[in-house]
């Protein structure tokens, strides 16, 4: 049975400048802890070395060929584009008395060039990256001084660009902090819990005091929150595995309790005992936390299983997000597990706990991407996922769940964020680029592109039943 999405749902794909712009220290732009990864997020950092060769210097030259890039969205009928702005392009060490004219020029022209082709967009604030000066002189979000830094930044950005930008997001996957502590929070890799929690609640702080502004500075705006979406099954039906689970799930779906409810949940009472950790919460934490988001968007690429069987859980162990594997699932190039069905299941679940709008601002394959003779990519493989993906989407509408749109990730190909590799290709649009720099840089439209194009067109009606 064919179903036609809401006339309201915004189709699109989803970016990171740190992952697309390149141009790493043009006009000013100060080092992010991103620019000192050039392993990704799986990586140690490393210090700079001027000729030491970093991928994400040039990425896809998205800084100079954005036109182009926006050009090709539009051919495919977004209607909104997520991504990020660099937090170094406007205060290139964080703590800058003013902000640099160049990077907020930039984005001017970026969101002007969105506007002529009629893309809504989504603006991130903070996506896997922070200023690097930050992360050495004040030990990362670890530091309370970083928060009154991030909201300068937050107010100036929404100063700049609201008469433009209705959407936005504070923290990018704000839950990874707990499994990569640098990459969410310039924290070395090795940090103890007390420093970890009590760095993420500084961003919590950080990212309701820009939720605030947003609603005192741009009152016709929706302001959200991101979260990875690391959805967890019992591995069994054991009582268990089962007590298991929800503890699991609970430890990312407490950034979620937080940022739509306005305060810390119970559970975490017990949980910060057992770990024999105090939080420092001032009265004012407490105030600010009180403002809460608009909206919930989340990413989503797999699920996992918990056991309290610790032979089984320690399969787990090599797993960034720590999930015991599925037996019932296949898995991509990269192991990691595809489960659309568990994608309707979350918007339910998500839907069911918040009462507030969502928003899938991230799901998509990477896969090495082959092009045949003719020079094409026929990535039959992502047009299967996506389209089930989507499917499912459609399916968690007609349960009822208020769902605000849909961004791939990403819809052209850029470096991962997890491996700083351009081989993992996750998009619509083929990028001439190889892991060592090679290549033209020259777009060509895979097979997917014009399947997308047909899905938007369709306002979804185009899509295959998937089990």
């Amino acid at each position: 049975m064919s179903f036609r999405f809401p006339d309201s749902f915004l189709w699109g794909g989803a970016i990171a400048a740190n992952q697309v712009e390149g141009s790493h220290v043009t006009d000013g732009k100060g080092l992010s802890t991103s620019d000192v990864q050039p392993k990704g997020a799986f990586g140690e950092p490393v210090e700079r070395v001027d000729g030491d060769f970093n991928i994400k210097d040039v990425a896809i030259d998205f800084y100079n060929r954005y036109p182009e890039d926006i050009a090709l969205f539009a051919e495919m009928g977004f209607t909104t584009l997520r991504l990020s702005i660099a937090w170094t392009r406007i205060f290139p060490n964080g703590d800058d008395a003013e902000p640099n004219e160049a990077g907020l020029a930039y984005y001017d022209k970026l969101l002007a060039e969105l506007e002529a082709h009629g893309i809504t967009p989504l603006l991130t604030l903070s996506h896997y990256e922070m200023p690097l000066h930050l992360a050495k002189e004040y030990q990362g979000w670890a530091s309370r001084d970083v928060i009154p830094m991030f909201e300068k930044y937050a107010r100036t950005v929404f100063a700049r660009y609201g008469h433009r930008v209705k959407h936005w997001l504070t923290f990018n996957e704000i839950n990874v902090t707990l499994h990569q502590p640098f990459t969410g929070a310039g924290l070395p890799r090795e940090v103890d819990e007390q420093t970890r929690y009590q760095a993420i609640h500084h961003q919590l702080v950080a990212s309701a005091k820009a939720v605030k502004a947003c609603h005192e500075m741009i009152p016709d705006a929706k302001i959200g929150n991101m979260i990875l979406g690391a959805v967890l099954y019992p591995y069994t039906c054991h009582p268990s595995d089962v007590m298991k689970t929800l503890q699991q799930n609970r430890e990312w779906l407490m950034f979620g309790d937080i940022q739509a409810r306005g305060y810390y949940p119970t559970y975490m009472t017990r949980k910060f005992k057992e770990l024999g950790i105090e939080i420092e919460i001032t009265e004012e934490d407490e105030e600010a936390l009180k403002e809460t988001i608009d909206f919930v968007s989340f990413s989503y690429y797999m699920t996992g299983c918990a056991s309290a069987d610790p032979e089984i859980s320690d399969k787990a162990a090599a797993n960034m997000l720590e999930m015991v594997p599925n037996p019932h699932l296949k898995a991509s190039e990269w192991g990691w597990q595809i489960d659309p069905v568990g994608l309707r299941y979350l918007l339910n679940f998500l839907y069911d706990r918040y009462q507030l709008p969502l928003f899938v601002v991230e799901n998509g394959l990477g896969a090495k991407d082959v092009l045949n003779e003719e020079g094409i990519v026929e990535d039959d493989y992502r047009i299967q996922y996506l389209n089930d993906h989507l499917f499912q989407i459609g399916e968690a509408i007609q349960d009822g769940v208020d769902v605000m749109g849909y961004t791939s990730w990403g819809p052209i190909d850029l470096v991962s964020a997890s491996t700083a590799q351009l081989s993992k290709r996750y998009g619509f649009i083929y990028v001439d680029r190889d892991d060592n720099g090679n290549g033209t840089l020259e777009r060509k439209p895979k097979k997917s592109f014009y399947w997308y194009k047909s899905i938007i067109e369709s306002q979804g009606e185009k899509l295959i039943p998937s089990e």
